[in-house]
């Protein structure tokens, strides 16, 4: 039996819409849903997919606290390599903490989730002031931009990214100005802050940084979680390094978790790159991830350690669970501090 056999205006040609259903699906019953396509000619109302708001930002200054937004995936034309954009940097500022930006997508790809490029400037293309955000199902592709991804801006004061779900998203040529250092991906602002973030199930493909901590001005990120992710590229040239988290003091809290790390070589932008670079991070644990390569380019197997050649692990960071391919012998090696 279907829906339409006991509602018999849909026998006769009535329609049921997303935000029809978003409540039901989201168990949200009190906050309001904003629909954002990127094809339509202008902003419209924003409150359902035949009205929607052209760009995401309008969604955003159009939304409350606790609002919900769904982004289309614009349309990609035929034999094309790289889909239609959302060329748009987008703030969520402080006063609409728990706001929620949600791609209707066809799967975590490059030309199945929703996608954000500006092409050029050294603004990051989503930045947060607000907690308890939630972004999902999104593309971010920073070629020809060096503002980096998604930038948790934080200072404690004016603007708080304490809070915030990263999920399902992919990232592509996210970079800062130079190495990983100065951005990436997902990153903190030099002032740190950010505490309780998540970052799951994420795709980074040649970034110069995945996921990057700038520094801790303010204060050190605390329970920091990334997990199932990965991390790949087929041009370690452009990239410096995929977790740096060794800014200002590090983090406080600190779990990784079943991430992949694919690339054959380590990162080789920079001459101290590394898969990770956790300097300054206390109390957490690196378990159950996978690195493809303990040994090129030098041909002898990577450490893991303060000064480790595969990864900066300070003393205060357990590794459990982790393995890598060992050159030297072709086998799987079991990755341990040293």
């Amino acid at each position: 039996m279907k829906l339409r056999d006991y509602v018999p205006a849909l026998r006769f040609g009535a329609k049921i819409y997303p935000e029809d259903t978003a409540g039901m699906l989201a168990m949200n019953d009190t906050n309001q849903y904003w629909f954002v396509d990127g094809d339509k000619s202008a902003d419209g109302g924003g409150k359902s997919w035949e009205d929607a708001y052209k760009t995401i930002q309008a969604a955003v200054d159009a939304a409350s606290a606790g609002d919900t937004i769904f982004v289309a995936g614009r349309t990609i034309t035929a034999l094309a390599t790289d889909p239609v954009s959302y060329a748009e940097t987008i703030i969520i500022p402080n006063d609409k903490p728990q706001l929620s930006i949600i791609g209707v997508s066809r799967g975590r790809t490059q030309g199945g989730l929703p996608q954000i490029k500006i092409g050029a400037g050294s603004t990051a293309m989503l930045t947060i002031r607000a907690p308890g955000c939630l972004i999902a199902n999104l593309g971010f592709n920073g070629g020809s931009s060096t503002g980096g991804g998604i930038l948790l801006d934080d200072d404690g004061t004016t603007k708080v990214a304490f809070g915030t779900t990263i999920a399902n998203c992919h990232f592509k040529n996210c970079s800062g100005s130079a190495a990983a250092d100065t951005g990436g991906g997902v990153q903190w602002a030099s002032t740190g802050g950010g505490w309780q973030t998540l970052i799951t199930g994420c795709s980074f493909f040649r970034c110069m940084g995945g996921v990057v901590l700038k520094g801790t001005s303010q204060a050190r990120p605390v329970d920091v979680v990334i997990e199932d992710c990965i991390f790949h590229t087929n041009d370690t040239a452009m990239v410096d390094c995929d977790i740096y988290l060794m800014g200002g003091s590090g983090v406080d809290g600190l779990l990784i978790r079943n991430c992949t790390f694919a690339a054959r070589t380590i990162p080789a932008y920079a001459g101290t790159s590394r898969y990770l670079k956790l300097t300054g991070c206390s109390d957490g644990l690196v378990s159950g991830c996978t690195f493809n390569c303990l040994g090129n380019p030098t041909a002898t197997e990577l450490t893991w350690g303060t000064a480790g050649t595969g990864g900066f692990i300070p003393a205060g960071i357990g590794i459990a669970g982790c393995f890598g391919v060992s050159t030297t012998s072709g086998e799987h090696a079991v990755i341990a501090n040293v």
